[in-house]
């Protein structure tokens, strides 16, 4: 089911629900760049799936300037609007940033948060931010640190690349960042999956991406020492998207984490293999 929300200050939110209508609602944070459109094979017992548009993709307003904290109204106003007594929420990739801001800025009736191969903030202490990605982010980040005009000729070819790209060929687009699990689960299912959430996701513009790309080397807003709610961070040891520094970096950070980095794990593996014990864990924590 997709649908809209309206937020206190006017801009509209594109929701995509899924999976048991009675179960426990989980918000979930897509990565950078996609859209919330849920994968089938998250589908949990107990677990009512609720992916959004961040804002500037898909059906969702854009919020020029937005940082990372303000996921959290959103968020609020989904609940709102959905009228969830309670809730738990994770984000993958550049999703887990937009997670932890929940955890730590939502009110009570968020009860648990689950950062899967989440980025560590830009100025992290002791975090060689760049070590270990792969050739295209880091070209990536050096644009972003330049600025939105620098930044947005490039997402915007890339954006046209990816609409044009079919599943069979998605493993091209990421060829620098694929280390061995990555590239032996994107084929099939998931391949189109993730086609299909991007072509969503930036059908219309790249503003999400560039948003996205410009909060995550800003001050994200909340203190992740302050955290008082259950965490989890999952993280891969063989994933150049988002290297294993960073989860290993939150795990040290975040307050009262539980940290699951297994070398087995890629990113994508994530997606495609470990969603169902998130959900597990968030019902055992909610």
């Amino acid at each position: 089911m997709t649908h809209t929300v309206q937020t206190p200050d006017g801009r509209s939110l594109e929701l995509h629900e899924g999976g048991d209508p009675s179960g426990l609602p989980v918000i979930i944070h897509h990565g950078t760049p996609s859209s919330g459109l849920p994968y089938a094979t998250w589908e949990t017992p107990g677990i009512r799936l609720i992916g959004f548009d961040r804002a500037g993709y898909g059906g969702s307003t854009r919020k020029p300037g937005r940082s990372i904290a303000d996921a959290a109204a959103d968020v609020e106003a989904i609940a709102d609007a959905l009228e969830l007594d309670r809730f738990a929420t994770w984000g993958i990739s550049g999703g887990g940033p937009h997670a932890l801001a929940c955890v730590a800025l939502c009110g009570d009736r968020l009860t648990a948060a689950a950062s899967l191969a989440g980025v560590a903030p830009w100025d992290a202490e002791g975090l060689d931010y760049l070590a270990g990605m792969g050739e295209e982010n880091v070209k990536e980040f050096d644009l972003v640190l330049a600025g939105e005009e620098a930044l947005r000729p490039a997402v915007e070819r890339d954006r046209v690349h990816m609409l044009e790209t079919s599943a069979a060929q998605i493993q091209g687009v990421f060829a620098s960042l694929l280390g061995a699990a990555d590239q032996a689960v994107l084929t099939g299912v998931l391949a189109e999956w993730i086609c299909e959430a991007h072509n969503h996701g930036l059908e219309s513009t790249g503003d999400g991406w560039i948003d996205d790309d410009l909060a995550f080397v800003a001050d994200w807003g909340f203190d992740l020492g302050a955290i008082g709610r259950p965490v989890l961070i999952l993280q891969g040891g063989d994933d150049r998207f988002v290297p294993r520094s960073h989860g290993e970096w939150l795990a040290a950070h975040v307050s009262g984490n539980e940290a699951r980095i297994d070398d087995a794990d890629g990113h994508l593996t994530l997606i495609e293999n470990r969603v169902r014990e998130v959900h597990e864990w968030l019902l055992a924590h909610s």
